[in-house]
């Protein structure tokens, strides 16, 4: 089980280059962060396996990047403008505002060891409170020009089915996948990166014929729970958790979530658990919102007087034609980011006693694989051979970086914390300048293992060949 808390993370992060809080030259802005040198890498890294996992590696999917801003209608019909809303409650007595129903979860700002819901006669009845940004497209700020900043990335891609359809050929079953900028305007963000009102999705909308979608509901839960584990997460810290019929969203036949032991620190161990990613059976609602005309939906009529066609599919095969049911897979890439920091953490006892972090990183999430040294910093001809073998791995598609700033032990520690994976050190060996005249490690260097701290000795010639297998 992971034992790490939020605090070390957030150390970590600010420490070594991967988070740090927005704006904070200027006292920051609430629950903001950039990701810094390492935390860009990091969190590309896993975007991009992501996306070979589901884009690359299958046939059936194609990509999209949708845009930021979209017409105010698609708000509209997707129920977004009327129904994405949070309760929210003030507080008469320290003026706070927070989500009705996490009152029993947040301190109170202003009475130290209580809890919000203990100050429930202070507090207003709940009201709702819309989570879309709101924004004005064009120079007058008028009702006409009301935009807003999608709240989720999903609806780009149910509004491009037919364009997608049309332009690839695509056949039933088929998904669409996209990863991208959403914006909810949290009442209570926090956590970290946990809970943000700026975030980034991974999403896929399978398109599939009615029938055969509880089939692909499990396939595709069962697709995103390996994909997890193949990257390094331990099983003991994510489960499935099951929806059940009052936890659904109105649209949703059925969702499974995906979720982490976030706070382990919590005592109560049901509130350790958080989302990860939900895997949801979203039926035929959203085609059906966004097609012209008259709809029916679980009962519901519905009439959209604003959209140019009918979103349906036509089987040439079968003859027949009919509006597809959707699989939604949808993850967030800061909580993925978040929750393989978490898992890879892992403090060892070094030589002298002190506990040292090794962050455990999966090869393929590292932000830098390999980290070349030289022994001798002021030796200029180990120096010239250590950034040759750095710009010869950059080449051959390895990131790496070459590092002098401290004493070979301390470069290690540095390089463990970041979670690179192998280290390579230069020495005299490698000139063939070993001790009493030995050159028998002439053009060799020394190969540094993350985990087990093992060192190999290997050939210069042999290493883009040993780590793009090793990295592999």
């Amino acid at each position: 089980m992971s034992t790490v808390d939020m605090a070390k993370i957030v150390s970590l992060s600010k420490r070594r280059g991967f988070v740090f809080p927005s704006s904070e030259v200027y006292g920051g802005l609430g629950s903001t962060w950039d990701y810094g040198p390492l935390g860009v890498e990091l969190k590309n890294n896993v975007k991009r396996a992501w996306w070979r996992a589901n884009v690359y590696d299958r046939d059936d999917m194609e990509g999209l990047d949708g845009a930021i801003l979209m017409n105010r209608l698609v708000w509209k019909y997707s129920g977004h403008e009327a129904t994405f809303s949070d309760p929210l409650v003030d507080c008469r007595e320290c003026k706070g505002r927070f989500r009705a129903d996490k009152t029993g979860e947040i301190d109170c700002p202003k009475h130290k060891n209580r809890k919000v819901a203990g100050c429930s006669a202070n507090l207003t009845e709940p009201r709702a409170f819309n989570l879309m940004f709101k924004t004005n497209v064009g120079p007058v700020e008028e009702d006409a020009a009301l935009a807003y900043l999608r709240p989720e990335t999903a609806q780009s891609m149910f509004v491009n089915f037919q364009n997608v359809v049309n332009t690839r050929w695509r056949k039933i079953p088929f998904g669409i996948a996209q990863v991208g900028k959403a914006f909810r305007n949290e009442i209570v963000p926090g956590n970290f990166t946990f809970r943000t009102r700026e975030f980034e999705q991974m999403e896929i909308e399978f398109f599939c014929k009615p029938g055969t979608d509880d089939d692909w509901h499990k396939q595709w839960i069962e697709s995103r729970y390996n994909w997890y584990l193949s990257l390094g997460m331990r099983a003991e810290n994510i489960r499935h958790y099951v929806q059940q019929s009052d936890e659904l969203a109105h649209y949703a036949k059925a969702c499974t979530d995906l979720q982490y032991r976030f706070f382990p620190e919590r005592e109560d161990e049901e509130k350790q658990w958080d989302e990860l990613e939900g895997i949801a059976n979203r039926t035929d609602f959203d085609l059906k919102m966004h097609s012209k005309g008259k709809s029916e939906h679980n009962g519901v009529e519905y009439v959209n007087e604003h959209a140019t066609e009918r979103l349906t599919y036509f089987d040439q095969e079968a003859k027949e034609r009919y509006v597809p049911y959707v699989i939604e897979p949808s993850a967030g890439a800061d909580r993925a980011t978040l929750a393989f920091l978490m898992d890879a953490y892992s403090e060892k006892l070094g030589k002298d006693g002190d506990a040292r972090v090794v962050l455990r990183l999966h090869p393929h999430l590292a932000p830098i694989k390999v980290a070349v040294m030289p022994l001798a910093r002021n030796k200029p001809a180990i120096v010239e051979v250590a950034h040759k073998i750095k710009q010869d791995l950059q080449k051959s598609g390895i990131r790496a970086v070459y590092d002098d700033t401290g004493a070979i032990g301390r470069l290690y520690a540095r390089q463990d914390e970041i979670g690179t994976p192998y280290c390579v050190t230069v020495d005299y060996d490698t000139l063939g300048e070993g001790k009493d005249g030995d050159a028998s490690g002439k053009d060799t260097v020394t190969v540094r293992d993350r985990d087990t701290w093992e060192q190999i000795r290997l050939p210069i010639e042999g290493l883009k060949a040993y780590f793009l297998e090793k990295l592999s």
